[in-house]
């Protein structure tokens, strides 16, 4: 639904500035309605087989749901009617949810206590997206009050970055190691890159973190983007070491897409570190922040969503669950046997 409102109105605003309130709600309305809504629901479907264990409580899972729609709902009337009072009830709600959901991922992961580069990117993504919330919370509560104002540029660049790179990176990178090796059938392959990724990536995110918070863009927002280039190139290599003990020839066009896609992305992250090198300053050009937006969540995150959830429907959804067959209780890395 959040979608099909999105597309609708998108080339109404597919090339505007999206700071100000008609920004935002566009903004919000894909990535918290669309983008995180559908990214929230892999988690609760993926997480039962990741873990081989039931989650922590599905009465909080309903909670989260319904705070976190009707926050969505509200904050995207608030944005329409520029009404600051909408705004902060309503984001108080989505945050509410967010810190629920944040909550019973926790409390599952570490009952569970499986920790593989799988569950701890599952665990850092869900920190990253607390994280993102808060830090919403505190430019709303900054442009309500006015009392920190050197300081809500940092929070909003801070926001972004977690957002994009900590919160869907993440969590993308670390369920396309269970979903990739089900879908070729792969097993018998190293699992050592997705440790590097996973250092890699994280210090990417940490770093651009730390550059938008401090004021120090320059030399250290293009360390995080050679890092995030890195991890990269190393996923990318990895997904090719998959394959190549693959004992599934197709596994269908939508895991083809997401891998083609993800080849992809590492081009435009090594073109835009090459680019970036003649002054740091135009990373943040608008029109190449944009840029990287579309590429990056229009293509490097949301195609592994929709290539996966036809696809994890008949392993996770069926009467038969083709993931409890297939699944090897003899792995500790969570590898499939044929």
């Amino acid at each position: 639904m959040y979608h099909a409102f999105s597309l609708l109105s998108l080339t109404g605003w597919l090339g505007d500035e999206l700071r100000g309130p008609e920004g935002w709600f566009h903004a919000h309305l894909f990535v918290l309605g669309w983008a995180t809504m559908l990214a929230m629901g892999a988690v609760y479907q993926l997480i039962h087989v990741i873990l081989q264990s039931n989650i922590y409580s599905l009465f909080l899972g309903y909670c989260h749901y319904f705070l976190f729609s009707i926050g969505i709902v509200g904050m995207l009337y608030g944005f329409i009617c520029a009404d600051v009072i909408w705004i902060a009830g309503s984001a108080t709600l989505a945050l509410s949810g967010i810190l629920l959901f944040g909550w019973n991922m926790a409390v599952t992961l570490f009952r569970a206590s499986q920790w593989n580069p799988v569950t701890i990117s599952a665990a850092c993504s869900c920190l990253y997206l607390v994280l993102t919330g808060l830090y919403g919370m505190l430019m709303g509560l900054n442009f309500a009050f006015g009392d920190w104002n050197g300081l809500h540029e940092r929070l909003f660049g801070a926001h972004i970055w977690m957002g994009t790179l900590g919160w869907f990176g993440m969590l993308i990178t670390g369920f396309s190691y269970k979903m990739l090796p089900m879908f070729y059938l792969s097993h018998d392959y190293s699992i050592r890159l997705q440790k590097v990724v996973l250092v890699l990536w994280n210090a990417a995110v940490i770093t651009g973190v730390v550059a938008f918070l401090t004021g120090f863009k320059g030399g250290l927002l293009w360390l995080a983007l050679l890092l995030l280039t890195a991890a990269l190139l190393f996923y990318v290599y990895h997904l090719e070491q998959i394959q190549e003990k693959r004992h599934k020839s197709n596994p269908g066009p939508g895991i083809r897409w997401s891998v083609y896609v993800s080849r992809a992305f590492a081009v435009y992250a090594v073109a835009l570190l090459i680019y970036s090198s003649q002054g740091t300053e135009l990373l943040l050009h608008p029109r190449v922040v944009l840029l990287s937006g579309w590429v990056y969540l229009g293509g490097g995150c949301l195609s592994p969503y929709l290539a996966m959830p036809p696809k994890s429907c008949l392993f996770y959804g069926g009467p038969t669950n083709m993931a409890s067959r297939q699944a090897d209780p003899n792995s500790a890395d969570g590898r499939y046997a044929e």
